[in-house]
């Protein structure tokens, strides 16, 4: 777990004229959770875009592996094993859990990827039980496992995911925190951005913090969980989620 596998060297990238990501560097190691934190607008959630393809560097590096993949295609970065679960629900309503995790994996051929569905939905017992129901009608917590399902037809090396816990039980929430730590100690790497930071401290072994685009603090996420002024400095009103025993 000493091996990097993301570097951000000297990133500056934003939307037009406006800057979010300022000069920020840092590293993740491969086969760990490293949680992104700090107040709303510090510049998370842009960070899992720009690594995914999703936003243009004006300058600097991001390295995967030591190869620099600034300017990568989202495509390009699925086939290097990099998937990315966004916030909020990304499926479509209107197809069954199959129809959507066989779309999930239209870049495998078809044969791969009904070869792999039923390894996936091993994970997820709930949504394997509804294979036949339109995503429409699952639980808020089944589509987000279903989400994450259709990442990991992908077998990826990295999973970046923005706010895993939106919308979800405490319990569902310990379902999504295990599955992610059970894939880390697999050797997934996993980069997450989560407002319920009590928790996602609990199950990451690093955590960075950003302010305005910069990294102001990066340290083992149990010396952070242990630290009595946490609540002040790093999670402005997310202190008041349940955290979830995990």
């Amino acid at each position: 777990m000493t091996d990097t596998c993301i570097e951000f060297d000297d990133v500056v990238a934003g939307y037009k004229d406006f800057m979010i990501l300022n000069n920020l560097s840092f590293k993740a190691s491969k086969g760990s959770i490293t949680l992104l934190l700090g107040p709303n607008g510090a510049g998370k959630s842009t960070a899992l875009k720009a690594l995914f393809g999703l936003l243009k560097l004006r300058q600097g590096r991001i390295l995967l592996n030591g190869e620099n993949i600034a300017g990568l295609s989202p495509k390009e970065l699925l086939a290097k094993g990099v998937a990315f679960v966004p916030q909020g629900r990304n499926l479509f309503g209107q197809l069954t859990v199959w129809q959507n995790l066989e779309l999930g994996g239209i870049t495998l051929g078809m044969k791969t990827t009904h070869e792999r569905i039923p390894e996936v939905l091993e994970f997820f017992p709930r949504v394997k039980e509804r294979m036949n129901s339109m995503a429409s009608a699952l639980s808020g917590g089944e589509q987000k496992q279903l989400e994450i399902g259709r990442a990991l037809l992908l077998r990826p090396k990295v999973i970046l995911i923005d706010e895993p816990s939106i919308g979800l039980s405490p319990l569902v929430v310990q379902d999504v925190f295990r599955l992610l730590r059970k894939l880390a100690s697999q050797g997934t790497t996993v980069l997450m951005v989560e407002q319920n930071v009590k928790s996602a401290l609990k199950i990451s072994d690093e955590a960075i913090a950003l302010e305005s685009g910069r990294l102001v603090l990066q340290k083992p996420a149990s010396d952070l969980l242990a630290d009595p002024n946490i609540e002040r400095l790093f999670l402005g009103g997310a202190h008041a989620a349940p955290a979830a025993t995990v």
